[in-house]
């Protein structure tokens, strides 16, 4: 089956989630190029709390440079040895990298066909990779696209749990000015599919 056959399959709305998602894993997976900050600057929010966070990342991204994005995410997520967060399930979860929360994802990942880049050599529970797995289920990239319930188990065990503190603090983080709205977006949006998966599963 083509893409386009598989995309005319998705509704609208997951459709969005989808790209939601593989927006915000944009900015996290690597430092914005000058066409996403053009992109951002672009985008126009409306009055809900996450709308807001949108009209200022489009201020912040209108005012800052491909080079100066570049500097804040290498001294938040790379630095001298490290950055100022370390953006990994294992790290939130237990306190260091490549524990437990690491094992169970990559079970989940080889029962749901998905498997990490060749060229990509960090833990595949950075949120980065967690939200494009995420884009990728809701879109279809991995075979059909995924249903709620296995969405939701998905989301339940790898995000849920520690995707919320870690947006807080990039929000909060001492060298965040691009990514405080990111934080901000993603906190956010992490809570509303908290709820719709809440909502999802209860009775009729």
């Amino acid at each position: 089956m083509s893409v386009d056959a598989t995309a005319q399959m998705i509704d609208p709305d997951e459709q969005m989630r989808a790209d939601f998602y593989a927006f915000l894993a944009g900015f996290l997976a690597r430092p914005p190029s000058a066409a996403q900050l053009i992109s951002a600057a672009a985008l126009k929010g409306d009055e809900t709390p996450i709308g807001r966070g949108i009209d200022a990342l489009a201020a912040i991204a209108a005012h800052t440079g491909e080079k100066s994005a570049v500097r804040e995410f290498n001294a938040l997520f790379v630095g001298l040895g490290r950055g100022e967060l370390l953006p990994y399930a294992s790290v939130y979860l237990t306190g260091f990298l490549n524990e437990k929360p690491l094992a169970q994802l990559r079970r989940d990942m080889a029962h749901l066909g998905m498997s990490r880049a060749d060229d990509v050599f960090e833990p595949e529970d950075n949120i980065a990779s967690l939200f494009e797995m995420m884009a990728g289920l809701i879109g279809g990239r991995f075979g059909p696209p995924a249903a709620l319930a296995p969405q939701r188990d998905f989301f339940a065990r790898h995000i849920s749990p520690w995707a919320g503190h870690f947006f807080a603090d990039l929000e909060a983080a001492k060298g965040s000015v691009l990514y405080a709205p990111i934080g901000q977006i993603g906190r956010l949006f992490v809570d509303i599919e908290k709820e719709a998966f809440r909502l999802s599963g209860s009775p009729k």
